[in-house]
């Protein structure tokens, strides 16, 4: 009977766990209409998509390349300081890429290698953003883990 109970146990835990898909975002675009549309809405749907067949969806985003400028606190003490459309957006654009960190559970890695290059100070990068050491080494981890790779450029 106890035999019987732990194949049990052990055949739900495997199937729970074959519930679970991960998707890793290469975030390398400046342009925002794609922030909006493949980061924020596109993350939302696929959320909600595997939600709706009782599975989930664990997402991480590696930012680098144009999209550091996403996720900067102050832009005046940046390379981006005289564009006036990231300016514009930087508010609004922080709550929406907060709330999918709290609401939807996504993870973000910021590449500490391009910020030294482009002389921006690690304590200026909005609070939900984690630092890794280089993209690559976050983009190999995560897919060391099973994530599937989705680039998102320009």
């Amino acid at each position: 009977m106890k035999k019987l109970i732990l194949l049990i146990s052990m055949a739900l835990f495997l199937n729970a766990q074959d519930g679970v898909k991960k998707l890793v975002l290469d975030l390398t675009t400046s342009k925002i209409k794609n922030i909006e549309r493949k980061v924020l809405s596109g993350t939302v749907k696929h959320k909600n998509y595997y939600e709706s067949k009782l599975e989930e969806l664990e997402v991480a985003i590696v930012i680098h390349g144009g999209a550091y400028r996403y996720f900067i606190k102050d832009l005046s003490k940046t390379p981006y300081k005289d564009e006036v459309n990231t300016i514009k957006v930087q508010s609004d654009l922080y709550t929406r890429l907060k709330a999918l960190n709290e609401l939807y559970d996504v993870e973000f890695y910021m590449c500490a290698s391009g910020l030294k290059k482009l002389n921006i100070d690690p304590s200026n990068i909005v609070d939900f953003v984690k630092l890794s050491p280089t993209s690559t080494i976050a983009l190999i981890d995560k897919q060391d883990e099973g994530y599937a790779y989705i680039p998102i450029s320009d």
